[in-house]
């Protein structure tokens, strides 16, 4: 058995990072060392005199470091894009001080992560070491200083930089986890949802089977949503989650959402309230946003309501300069224990063992992430147990006059047949698209792999190609993109990126490979009318 050990030594002759394997029995006994690798940590030592940079560097290098010299500001700003492990900065050099030196070095992306020790025999005074560690600096020390404290401060630096670099790595290798089962469990749900809609046009006089559709149906819709929200908290938490604030209606806003979530409020038998005022309330906000999270409320009042119940949901301007939504519902109610933590990830209110209520905890914490970035509140109030719950959101009234009422534009129906290509390796989602899309009169060729697709597409010169990403190979949706934009035969296409990979970059990667388009799978039917009747107003 093997077991990998991680130390860091301070003043040995491989002071960073030694990384040891040892053998070991069964019991854990360490029997002997089987090899040993070292990694010698980069310094840049910044002072404009000789003498100390020469002393300095001396203690520096008998501990094991490797020694870049630098004497003035500017050659300090150039060595540190180098990325070197730390920088120990002196204060006063002749082009610039160091303080701003380090601010400098802290406000550049590519350099803010270098851990900058000062060190200075003139600037010794409180006051100063305040204004280099409010400056930036990780640490500060004054001449005369011991070597041994010295190198010892050093080493406790590259300690912090490297479990700080441990946790970034660890969180990208999270992202990377949440991007790839966000993937995989998107693309069983495509084949699903082609299916039920083909299920849907072919029609069925037998109530059963019709009912069957619509239970599948509601539980991809439901699969999607779970999926979505596991993504959306998880980039919220990181900062990545943008909004674009417009003034909108917030009134408006709730009567849609509300309509949406009439029918199955409706189908668990709750009785649904719906009090809006006659007049507009103007909020800056989001408009999916906002519907995202006045949905996850309502889907949560219905998920801990029992049948026989109610919902109500109300709209008002407040006097204080906020609008308020405010859902109640008559479920099972909250403890206080509860409500302390209702709005965290994965927090359940239903915490038995049959789990009979479902989901993952995540609506109420999304609810709250997106409702913080328009500068809004959410409380959740309950009287107890079995007495019902009162979700209040808060936002700030848009103080921008009203702007000219926008049209509202219908989807138009595709005017003729289109010639489809349809690059995807999963076998029942290539089917049931293909299906989906002759059934509506559409001519299809399906390839399963890039390289089939380009060359299908060489004589069946497709005029839409709606390509999967994550195709096998050595060819992936982008490469086949780039490849059809410079062959004749597809350089005009239109091309559609349909994927698991639903994130922000995913789209970004997309456009930049070629893509007219990106969706997110499962995709919905009308959605994907929308671009077949784009691509034949084209010609």
């Amino acid at each position: 058995m093997l077991r990998v050990e991680t130390s860091a030594r301070i003043s040995s002759a491989y002071p960073v990072d030694e990384i040891r394997t040892v053998s070991c029995d069964r019991n854990g006994t360490v029997k002997g060392r089987v090899m040993t690798e070292s990694v010698t940590a980069t310094l840049l030592l910044v002072d404009d005199s000789e003498d100390n940079r020469y002393t300095i560097g001396r203690h520096l290098r008998k501990a094991g470091f490797r020694i870049v010299e630098a004497a003035t500001g500017e050659e300090t700003l150039r060595l540190a894009r180098d990325n070197p492990d730390l920088v120990i900065l002196d204060i006063d050099l002749p082009d610039m001080n160091g303080f701003d030196i380090c601010r400098q070095i802290k406000a550049d992306p590519t350099t803010a992560t270098i851990p900058v020790l000062h060190l200075s025999a003139t600037f010794t005074k409180t006051r100063d070491r305040v204004q280099g560690l409010d400056g930036g600096a990780e640490a500060y020390l004054c001449h005369p200083v011991e070597p041994l404290e010295l190198v010892a401060t050093v080493n406790a630096l590259l300690r912090a930089r490297r479990a700080e670099q441990a946790l970034l790595d660890a969180s990208r290798r999270k992202d990377e986890f949440m991007a790839m089962l966000a993937h995989e469990l998107r693309n069983p749900l495509a084949p699903i949802r082609n299916a039920v809609e083909i299920l849907r046009l072919r029609g069925s006089n037998d109530p059963a089977a019709n009912r069957a559709r619509e239970i599948v149906d509601r539980q991809v819709t439901h699969m999607s949503r779970l999926i979505d929200d596991l993504l959306d908290v998880a980039r919220i938490a990181r900062g990545k989650v943008s909004i674009k604030k417009r003034r909108c209606d917030l009134a408006q806003i709730v009567r849609e959402t509300v309509n949406d979530y009439r029918g199955p409020l409706e189908a668990g038998h709750l009785s649904l309230e719906l009090v809006v005022p006659d007049q507009p309330v103007w909020v800056l906000g989001d408009r999916t946003r906002l519907s995202q999270v006045v949905g996850n409320i309502l889907n949560n009042a219905q998920k801990f309501t029992d049948s026989g119940g109610s919902v109500r949901v109300e709209v008002t301007a407040g006097d204080a300069g906020g609008a308020e939504v405010v859902v109640r519902d008559s479920g099972i109610g909250m403890d206080a224990d509860t409500l302390r933590y209702v709005f965290e990830p994965f927090a359940q209110a239903d915490r038995s063992l049959d789990r009979s209520r479902g989901g993952l905890g995540l609506g109420l914490a999304l609810v709250k992430g997106l409702v913080d970035l328009h500068g809004g509140t959410v409380r959740a109030a309950s009287e107890g147990l079995d007495r019902g719950t009162t979700i209040i959101v808060r936002l700030p009234l848009a103080e921008q006059p009203e702007p000219p009422p926008q049209p509202v534009l219908l989807t138009p129906a595709p005017r003729r047949a289109c010639r489809v290509l349809v690059v995807e390796d999963g076998q029942d989602a290539a089917a049931s698209l293909q299906m989906l899309l002759e059934i509506h009169g559409h001519e299809v060729r399906v390839a399963h792999t890039g390289p089939t697709g380009l060359e299908i597409a060489k004589t069946f010169r497709p005029e839409l190609v709606l390509c999967d990403i994550g195709l096998p190979g050595t060819m992936d949706g982008f490469a086949v993109a780039r490849a059809m934009r410079a062959a004749p035969a597809t350089a005009a296409a239109f091309l559609v990126a349909i994927t698991g990979y639903g994130q922000p970059e995913d789209q970004i990667k997309a456009r930049e490979a070629g893509f007219d388009q990106h969706m997110t799978k499962p995709v919905e039917w009308p959605a994907l009318t929308a671009v077949l009747a784009a691509v034949t107003q084209r010609t």
